[in-house]
């Protein structure tokens, strides 16, 4: 029993450590060139080819949810009659 707690222990030390595995580059310089240059593309695209495709999911679900809330609330304020 003992072991097992002491084995315990020793993972919990392993898992919250505050140093990290590998040195992360920091790519901080980059992207603030890439953000500020004037190419006339709007702020929400300048990511690249996966901010085009995240901007479009977004368009596409706000507008299929608001639709789904219209047909909602007139199903709602025009019940079926009974036969």
């Amino acid at each position: 029993m003992y072991r097992q707690l002491m084995g315990l222990r020793q993972l919990s030390r392993r898992t919250i450590t505050s140093s990290a595995r590998r040195p992360v580059e920091n790519s901080v310089k980059e992207k603030q060139k890439l953000f500020q240059e004037d190419n006339g593309r709007p702020i929400h695209l300048k990511g690249g080819s996966r901010d085009a495709l995240l901007y479009r999911a977004t368009i596409t679900l706000t507008v299929f949810g608001a639709g789904c809330v219209v047909y909602e609330l007139f199903s709602a304020a025009m019940p079926k009659k009974p036969h």
